[in-house]
């Protein structure tokens, strides 16, 4: 599964980073204002056979370099890739795929409204896309290139995050004003075709992702964070008195408290590990004290940390931190938060204000860090004009066991395909 914030803040569950309707092969589900939903009519089997003809064969092969301009409509940071094409979210609620082969444009599902968008979650093995802007929720079935399902929100209500995990989206809602008394709710539908399965009131900051995998989904309001069954609802734990937790980082089966890259204050929580099943406070390594900026945590327990200073977030240090054996295993010192895992090494763009090295991708072993030799020494990329500092490049990386990336510039808003160094 992959996962695209908008937001610039640290990314809990990324890496790996919806009320009763029809399925993908029987018609979409559409979301009144009133929280109902209604099916919508199916196309034809002629032409529902048709267009996944068609979007099946603009799949097929295997990853090639290639360089795309992306269009007007497609959003910047909301694009995310499976092992068979690149998917981006365009205006509020819309979709584009593409090729995986050669960059072009496969399939399009035209946004409905109008709004910020909030990002994009894509799962392969649900063949969905997910997105979300303002009052809509909205999901494309990646295999036929059509319309799945959306919800929508009254008139004074906005989704203002959402995460998906094994097979069902969870999104924050609140009111559109910060004026009124806060009151979100988390709702829980079905990432296939959208049934809702529950939604409540909760204690979480409006603008902090829930966190979800093993079967429950958990909320954080700085001073408790919350687990929850992800089918039901119903709450099955909360943390201790004390705990401070601004921000929830999720990746494999681990769950880490940071500081929140919102905040305007310059000291910060420590990082704090927690028992996924009771939220109890476990042994964590002691992080560097600085601003936590992003997050991605490996399947074998490794956390990667940017952390920057408070006056200065234009370059920091990407810290490895041992979960499982507390301890810091590493730094690399760099320009930017862009990074993924791919095959047990880390993988992010060389320090921009560096003359003699900036331009490149570099790949780290996870556990021997960016000094390392032999097999396990970094590998670099040739240099490519995507990946200078100026351009400002984010990294998508495709699903499986993949031996490309794309790079997604913001300047010049452009794709690139390029294998992986």
């Amino acid at each position: 599964m992959r996962q695209v914030r908008m937001t610039h803040g640290l990314i809990g569950a990324v890496l790996f980073g919806v009320a009763a309707v029809g399925c993908a092969g029987s018609g979409g589900a559409r979301s009144t204002e009133t929280g109902h939903t209604t099916t919508t009519a199916s196309p034809s089997p002629s032409a529902a056979t048709s267009a996944a003809a068609q979007t099946a064969d603009s799949v097929q092969g295997s990853w090639r370099a290639w360089t795309k301009d992306l269009s007007g409509s497609e959003g910047v940071q909301v694009c995310g890739a499976t092992a068979h094409q690149v998917v981006c979210s365009t205006g509020a609620d819309g979709f584009v795929g593409r090729s995986r082969t050669d960059g072009a444009v496969s399939w399009t599902v035209p946004t409905t409204t109008s709004g910020k968008n909030l990002g994009l979650v894509v799962d392969k093995a649900d063949e969905r896309a997910v997105t979300s802007g303002g009052r809509t929720l909205r999901a494309a079935n990646l295999r036929t290139g059509k319309a799945a399902w959306s919800h929508g929100l009254p008139v004074d209500r906005v989704y203002t995050q959402f995460v998906a995990a094994d097979g069902v989206v969870y999104a924050l809602d609140a009111w559109s004003s910060f004026d009124r008394e806060p009151r979100v709710a988390l709702g829980a539908y079905r990432e296939s075709d959208g049934t809702t399965l529950w939604h409540r009131t909760v204690d979480a900051y409006r603008s902090e992702s829930p966190a979800a995998f093993g079967g429950r989904v958990y909320t954080t309001d700085s001073s408790k964070v919350t687990a929850r069954d992800g089918r039901t609802g119903d709450a099955l734990a909360t943390t201790t008195s004390g705990t401070k937790c601004p921000h929830l980082i999720a990746g494999g089966d681990y769950l880490v408290c940071s500081g929140s890259a919102y905040t305007t204050e310059d000291a910060f929580p420590p990082l704090q590990r927690l028992d996924p099943g009771d939220l109890r406070p476990l042994a964590t390594a002691e992080d560097s004290g600085q601003k936590p900026e992003r997050a991605l945590i490996s399947a074998d327990g490794v956390l990667m940390l940017f952390e920057v200073s408070p006056e200065d977030s234009g370059v920091g240090d990407w810290n490895a931190y041992d979960l499982n054996h507390p301890r810091k295993l590493w730094s690399y010192h760099t320009t930017t938060k862009e990074a993924d895992l791919v095959g047990g090494r880390f993988l992010t763009f060389t320090p921009g204000n560096d003359p003699t090295a900036r331009g490149h991708m570099i790949s780290i072993d996870l556990h021997a860090g960016p000094h390392a030799k032999g097999s396990a020494a970094p590998r670099v990329s040739p240099a490519y004009p995507e990946t200078v500092d100026s351009a400002y490049p984010a990294l998508l990386k495709p699903g499986g066991d993949p031996d490309y990336v794309v790079i997604e510039t913001m300047v010049h808003h452009i794709l690139r395909s390029v294998p992986l160094p």
